[in-house]
């Protein structure tokens, strides 16, 4: 008997929309539980089809959504398995109960991709390589995929450039990787704090010599930056994990540092897609293109698994970012990249971009009309985009009551994993990007009554 099927699996008719996204959650809670161990083989996704009475392309899609978080890997030749499920950056699993509510920051609701579509432009980009003579390509991405990208920065986010602006990576990380390799070893690279975990890793790792920089209610405070930064890693468009924007004035006021200090800031454009509110501010790169890198990715807007990010950079750092890449791994997978230039350039990614703008916004309204009825134990910190609201706990200790929720069945991360130096402050990045409108309710009331246990 299947490990799968002994669970007990219950699922809508085979027709229901439903079924992609219930199969999805009953295996994805199995794994984090522990019902579904580290190291079982799950079943071929055919044979688990027919088991099921579903179509093999719903359970593909259920794996695929899987493998991008982490929870199953693929061995060619073996099949697929369980990964170890206690490496979240949550709660460890030893205090967790079964999750049925997963708030974690900065992941998207990766059941609404466009599987079908993605498959279909996937296969005719494989017969196009078949017909093409083999070799390497161009270190800075697929020509076809920098020119969509180009086309699609214009449109999304007024930014004019041109493919050869561009760099395509293997997801936003890469990016940072490369620019701290222009850089050199050394270097002085100043990052927000709190901010983004991975950012601060790449540069060190690169040989940087990291400084964290304090933010506030308008972003990264220009004043506390070391006069002798080589880069300055900012998230303008909502600062993460806290939320607020960057204002004007900041925006002007960094500008000049970068000027007078000659200084490349590197810009993060985290939740710049996903905006629900006040009007929106230009990426810094549109303000001054001769001195920001921009850095994007479409683990957001589409799928983490497809991991394809890119640098807009400025005209001094084009060529050492293409050597960089070179050097690293030669190019990117030239499938991958002409499928997604094929996606971007028949509209598929702004028609999905709108569709998910839509439902982030209802559970963005939903979220936030439960945290209204706990206004009494956490606040909301300002902030109009991005995939997260940031919340500070009025009292107590956060890390403490994420403990009673992981026992709950809530998963949620504290504001205390994304600080550098400086204590962050007690509270919470509480996503909406894993879980439905109808089911925010029950999760914000189930982390009230956590605080009331720590």
């Amino acid at each position: 008997m299947s490990a799968v099927l002994e669970l007990g699996l219950k699922l809508p008719d085979a027709g229901s929309r439903h079924v992609r996204r219930e199969l999805h959650e009953q295996l994805r809670a199995a794994i984090l539980c522990g019902r579904l161990a580290a190291g079982v083989q799950l079943p071929a996704s055919r044979a688990l089809a027919g088991d099921l009475g579903l179509s093999r392309n719903t359970v593909t899609a259920v794996y695929d959504l899987l493998l991008s978080e982490g929870l199953i890997a693929s061995r060619p030749g073996a099949g697929t398995f369980v990964t170890a499920a206690s490496r979240t950056t949550g709660p460890r699993r030893e205090t967790q109960a079964l999750i049925r509510y997963d708030l974690r920051p900065g992941l998207p609701d990766s059941s609404s991709f466009p599987f079908d579509i993605w498959g279909r432009l996937a296969g005719r980009a494989l017969r196009r390589f078949a017909r093409a003579p083999s070799g390497y390509r161009e270190p800075a991405g697929h020509p076809a995929l920098r020119e969509a990208i180009a086309g699609h920065l214009s449109f999304a986010r007024a930014i004019a450039c041109d493919a050869e602006d561009i760099v395509v990576t293997v997801g936003a990380q890469q990016g940072f990787d490369l620019i701290a390799r222009t850089l050199g070893p050394g270097a002085v690279v100043a990052v927000e704090d709190p901010g983004y975990p991975a950012t601060r890793a790449a540069f060190a790792a690169a040989g940087a010599e990291v400084r964290a920089v304090p933010v506030d209610a308008e972003g990264l405070v220009v004043d506390a930056l070391p006069p002798d930064a080589a880069a300055v890693c900012v998230t303008p468009s909502q600062q993460f994990p806290l939320g607020a924007p960057m204002s004007e004035a900041r925006r002007a006021s960094l500008l000049a540092f970068a000027a007078r200090h000659d200084a490349v800031i590197v810009e993060d454009d985290y939740g710049g897609e996903f905006r629900f509110g006040g009007a929106p501010q230009p990426p810094l790169f549109a303000l001054a293109p001769d001195r920001v890198a921009y850095v994007g990715t479409f683990s957001q807007s589409l799928l983490p698994a497809l991991r394809i990010g890119f640098v807009v950079a400025p005209p001094a750092l084009r060529a050492a970012l293409a050597e960089a890449r070179a050097l690293s791994d030669w190019h990117g997978p030239a499938i991958e990249h002409a499928t997604l230039a094929a996606f971007i350039a028949e509209g598929h990614l702004a028609r999905h971009v709108r569709r998910m703008r839509k439902v982030y916004a209802a559970r963005r309204a939903a979220m936030l009309e439960a945290l209204g009825r706990c206004a009494d134990r956490l606040e909301v910190v300002p902030g109009a985009a991005g995939l997260h609201l940031a919340v500070r706990l009025r009292d107590g200790d956060a890390a403490a009551v994420a403990r009673h929720a992981a026992r709950l069945g809530l998963q949620v991360e504290t504001l205390a994993y994304f600080a550098a130096e400086r204590p962050a402050p007690q509270g919470f990045a509480l996503g909406y990007g894993l879980i439905e409108a109808a089911r925010i309710d029950e999760a914000i009331q189930l982390l009230r009554e956590a605080t009331g246990q720590a």
